[in-house]
């Protein structure tokens, strides 16, 4: 059901339970149908280890009972120093446990996205200077459709309540997520293009809490030097990639991408 009525601006989206992060809902986005993707089914955050007791009530009381970790195993684990550390503009910092316990009907399931162990795919991202921006996204999708597809599938798979995901950041692997439910859904390009945008002005309350200086590396900068935008870069992945048709291949069910979109519409 409706969490949050959907006349709310796309500042309103944004998630306000206390300890949490760049995080909003993706609903009240405009499709291409005409509609709009529903309220309190899918929301989007970084790092969550400021959520108080109250932010994860707040979650819960809301519906949530589904929380999705893409990070790595280095990044959770507390005491850990993250090896993610990959290129210009990527985000990792130490691990630390949880501010507060997480209420017991809100499942947690960590699924890292990123297979860092496959060093030649990062190599490759980070020698070209993909990694950090969208410009990532589409040799990923390439070669991970299965980390892709596990993702997805876990989302696919809850009946009831909504689903929080999260990296570090919100920005990168959550962003990829995003941008494919979003497509799914017939979201229109330009609302996807301004719901990426958005994070980029919601990074320094994330970096302040966590006691870092905003880098100066800057995503728009880097792509406006290759010759590109946000939105071009983002609006010629959404028109030239199938999204059904790429879960298909991935391994994804029917009745999953069915789930997917029915989640959002």
């Amino acid at each position: 059901m409706d969490m949050i009525p959907a006349t709310r601006s796309d500042a309103d989206r944004i998630i306000r339970w206390d300890g949490f992060y760049n995080a909003r809902d993706l609903g009240g986005l405009p499709t291409v149908t005409g509609k709009s993707t529903r309220y309190g089914r899918l929301i989007r955050s970084g790092d969550t280890r400021f959520i108080t007791a109250a932010g994860w009530e707040a979650a819960r009381d809301a519906g949530i009972r589904l929380v999705i970790d893409l990070r790595n195993p280095d990044e959770v684990e507390p005491g850990s120093q993250p090896t993610a550390t990959l290129g210009a503009g990527t985000f990792a910092v130490p691990a630390a446990r949880d501010t507060a316990a997480r209420p017991g009907d809100i499942q947690t399931m960590l699924i890292s996205l990123d297979d860092i162990e496959d060093l030649d795919l990062w190599r490759r991202l980070n020698g070209e200077g993909l990694n950090g921006t969208p410009l990532y996204y589409r040799p990923f999708l390439d070669a991970k459709p299965e980390r892709v597809a596990a993702v997805l599938t876990a989302i696919a798979a809850v009946r009831d309540g909504g689903v929080v995901f999260h990296c570090g950041a919100g920005r990168d692997r959550t962003g990829l997520i995003s941008l494919l439910l979003l497509s799914l859904a017939g979201v229109t390009p330009e609302a996807i293009v301004a719901d990426y945008e958005l994070t980029l002005g919601q990074l320094a309350s994330l970096y302040d809490a966590l006691g870092l200086e905003l880098d100066e590396w800057d995503v728009r900068e880097c792509l406006r030097s290759r010759g590109t935008t946000v939105s071009e870069t983002i609006t010629g992945l959404v028109r030239d990639l199938d999204v059904a048709e790429y879960l298909a291949a991935a391994g994804v069910s029917g009745a999953g991408i069915a789930a997917l979109r029915g989640r959002l519409l």
